[in-house]
């Protein structure tokens, strides 16, 4: 069967499905007992080595399995950016994660366009310009596909959210077609804006169409030093999770993250009652890529045992 053949059969069967139970959940064992959550990694954790050239997109499940022990992992679609229509290529990572036991998570999608544009020819062009890649995450397995709700910023505070959901719930339900969702991270501007994107997500309405939590990521104007309370920002954000970043930059002598309080993060995350992954997303540069995955994803081990 070929990717096409697979995708329409697929969407026959997705069409059956509830999209609101396509979670990713997949929680392992730790001696007998289930863990509440299990840990993934986003490759941009190993971003400055993929643009060195040192590894490739197809050596990333092979390092998260056989470097990190990790069996879930999360691509970025500027590492394989010209092979979303690659049959042969897609069909080569499929079998080298089958090969490895290693589950592909979702694939973060950016340089498409903007979701929410103010125009609404621009805005149509960049909801199929993700289609692609949500063809290519179906193929592969994954849950969903992670998207910006990047508006231009032209607007006001309600125009932009509107935008933004249109843009959303129009991918969502071509995503939904293929059984996988749309979900949202805040990555910047009002998305980082954690009462902004909730809304959002109130605004469309559909249980296709979730967020992705990144606990480093509410920084809303590095230039004016505009943050968004991180701790709040996750609260917000949680009822409408599929996925969770555990972003991290700098640690401490005792391997506590020195921005976010881990604990505090995934008490809230828990408490919401998410039980799928949570992604290790190191970006940090006292620690090389290698050395900063490992200590973020022991930091999330401990704290899960800890919160157990």
């Amino acid at each position: 069967m070929n990717r096409r053949q697979f995708l329409q059969t697929s969407s026959t069967i997705a069409a059956g499905l509830a999209a609101s139970s396509l979670t990713g959940c997949s929680t392992s064992r730790n001696g007998g007992k289930k863990s509440w959550f299990d840990i993934s990694i986003a490759e941009w954790s190993l971003h400055r080595t993929l643009q060195a050239k040192k590894i490739t997109n197809l050596d990333f499940p092979k390092i998260a399995k056989n470097e990190f022990g990790i069996l879930a992992v999360e691509y970025v679609n500027q590492f394989f950016k010209d092979k979303a229509h690659d049959d042969a290529y897609l069909r080569e990572l499929k079998t080298i994660c089958a090969g490895e036991g290693v589950r592909s998570v979702l694939i973060m999608c950016d340089g498409e366009g903007n979701l929410g544009d103010p125009d609404s020819a621009k805005r149509r062009q960049a909801v199929e310009n993700h289609h692609k890649w949500a063809e290519a995450a179906k193929f592969l397995g994954c849950h969903s596909i992670r998207v910006n709700a990047a508006t231009g910023g032209a607007g006001s505070f309600e125009e932009q959210q509107k935008r933004a959901a249109d843009g959303l719930a129009s991918l969502g339900d071509y995503t939904s077609k293929l059984g996988i969702n749309t979900i949202v991270e805040n990555h910047g501007g009002l998305s980082s804006n954690g009462a902004w994107l909730a809304g959002v997500m109130r605004m469309v309405g559909k249980s296709y169409v979730g967020t992705l939590p990144d606990f480093g990521n509410f920084v809303i104007d590095r230039a004016k030093n505009e943050e968004y309370d991180r701790y709040k920002g996750t609260e917000e954000l949680m009822p409408f999770a599929k996925g969770v970043s555990a972003k991290s930059h700098e640690f401490d002598a005792a391997g506590n993250e020195t921005k976010s309080d881990y604990r505090r993060l995934l008490k809230i995350v828990k408490n919401a009652g998410y039980r799928g992954y949570v992604g290790v997303e190191y970006e940090g540069s006292g620690l090389d890529e290698y050395a900063g995955v490992r200590a973020t994803k022991k930091l999330l081990e401990v704290v899960r045992a800890e919160l157990a």
